[in-house]
C-alpha cells in the first residue's frame, strides 16, 4: 500500500460551529466546505477548514444518539479520524484488512460536480480510525455531492501554518509495543525514534512511527508508573482511554505565529525553569535566533544532525483539559528534539499540578 500524506484530520465535537469559529479565529484556519442532512450527511453537521496544506474537519451530532454523540459523551471533543491520502484506497483497504486491520467502512465512491473520491476506513488504536482517501483529480471536492464548497469564505486571520507535521497519540499503559507493531505490520510504517522520559514524579515511554518520507508521522507515548499520576494518565482518565493528545502544525515563522496566536487569546506553555540559561552552551549556534526572542515567547529549541528544531505548545482549551496544539518550525531538522520532549513533559506536568490545586 502507498500513502502520500495526511489527507485530513476529523474531530468529533459538541458544536461544529463553535469549533470552526475557534479554529478560524484562534488558529488562522478558514472554512472551505460544509455538509448536513440537506446535502446527504445524515444525523450530523460537518465543516471543513483549511490552512496551507492541512485540512481539519469538525463534526457534531444533531441528536443525542449515534456514533458522533457517543464519541463526544465518552471522550469530549477529540480526534476521531486521521485520514491518509493514497492513489488506491480500495487496494490499501484490502491490504490492511488482510494484514489484520478491522474494517469500519468498505470502499465507497463519491462522484459528482466536485470530481471523484474513493474512501475506505479501518479501525486504529482506541476509538481512532484511519480513512484511506483517493482523490482522482486535483480539483476534487472534499466528498463530492455531500460536502458543499464555501467558495466565498474569507480567511479570518493571517495564515500561520503550511501543513500538519505530526499527530501525537497517548496510549493506555502497556499498549505501546502492540501499537507500534500495528502501524508497522499492518500499515507499513517505520520506527524512526525512541525516547523515554523520567521526571521526579512520573514519566513516559515513546516511539515515533513514520511513512511517506516522514509526511505522515505519529509520535506515540504510554505512561511510566511513577510516584504520582502523571500528565499522560491524566489525559487518559479525562479522555476515556487512548486518543490523540496533540496536533502539530508547521510554521515558516514560529515567532510571528506565537505573536498572532497570543493576540487571538491562545496561551502558550511556559518553558521549564532555567531552560534558556544553558541554551547556547547546549546548542552553540541558535540558527539566527536570539535567546531573548525565544525566551519571551517560550519557544523551545533543539538540533539534530540536519538542523535546528523550534517548538511551542499551547495550553489546552478543552473543558476536559485533553487535546492541545503544537507549533513547530524546522530549519532542516528531521527529529523531535530529545531535550524538548523532556521539557514538554515537565511543562505539561506543571500545568496539570496547577489545574488540580
Amino acid at each position: 500500500m502507498e500513502f502520500t500524506s495526511v489527507d485530513h484530520v476529523e474531530l468529533y465535537v459538541g458544536d461544529s460551529m463553535l469549533s470552526a469559529y475557534f479554529f478560524c479565529h484562534a488558529l488562522g484556519f478558514r472554512m472551505v466546505a460544509h455538509a448536513a442532512p440537506e446535502s446527504g450527511l445524515e444525523g450530523r453537521r460537518s465543516i471543513v477548514l483549511k490552512q496551507g496544506n492541512s485540512r481539519v474537519v469538525v463534526t457534531s451530532a444533531l441528536g443525542s444518539v449515534g456514533p458522533v454523540a457517543d464519541f463526544v459523551r465518552q471522550h469530549g471533543d477529540g480526534v476521531k479520524d486521521v485520514a491518509f491520502a493514497t492513489p488506491d484506497a480500495a487496494g490499501a483497504f484490502e491490504a490492511a484488512v488482510r494484514r489484520g486491520a478491522r474494517p469500519v467502512m468498505e470502499p465507497a465512491t463519491f462522484e459528482g460536480a466536485g470530481g471523484r473520491v474513493v474512501k475506505a476506513t479501518i479501525a486504529g488504536p482506541g476509538d481512532l480510525v484511519h480513512s484511506f482517501i483517493q482523490r482522482d483529480t486535483a480539483a476534487s471536492g472534499f466528498l463530492p455531492d455531500v460536502y458543499l464548497p464555501l467558495e466565498t469564505a474569507p480567511a479570518v486571520g493571517e495564515e500561520l501554518f503550511t501543513g500538519l507535521d505530526h499527530v501525537a497519540l497517548c496510549l493506555d499503559r502497556g499498549t505501546l509495543l502492540d501499537t507500534v507493531a500495528f502501524y508497522g505490520n499492518v500499515l507499513g510504517f517505520e520506527q524512526t525514534h525512541e525516547e523515554n522520559v523520567r521526571t521526579e514524579y512520573s514519566g513516559m515511554n515513546s516511539r515515533v512511527m513514520q511513512t511517506a518520507g516522514g509526511r505522515i508521522c505519529f509520535p506515540m507515548q504510554e505512561p511510566y508508573t511513577g510516584t504520582r499520576r502523571g500528565q499522560l494518565e491524566d489525559f487518559l482518565a479525562a479522555h476515556g482511554g487512548t486518543g490523540v493528545q496533540h496536533l502539530a502544525f508547521l510554521a515558516p515563522d514560529i515567532s510571528r505565529a506565537v505573536d498572532v496566536l497570543r493576540r487571538g487569546g491562545m496561551k502558550i506553555l511556559d518553558a521549564p525553569p532555567g531552560y534558556y540559561e544553558s541554551l547556547e552552551a547546549r546548542l552553540g549556534d541558535l540558527g539566527g535566533f536570539r535567546r531573548e526572542t525565544l525566551q519571551e515567547r517560550n519557544i523551545l529549541m533543539d538540533r539534530d544532525a540536519w538542523g535546528h528544531l523550534l517548538q511551542v505548545f499551547t495550553r489546552t482549551q478543552h473543558a476536559r483539559r485533553t487535546l492541545f496544539f503544537e507549533v513547530i518550525q524546522r530549519q532542516e531538522a528531521r527529529g523531535f528534539g530529545g531535550a524538548n520532549i523532556q521539557a514538554l513533559y515537565e511543562a505539561k506536568e506543571r500545568e496539570t499540578l496547577r489545574a488540580t490545586r
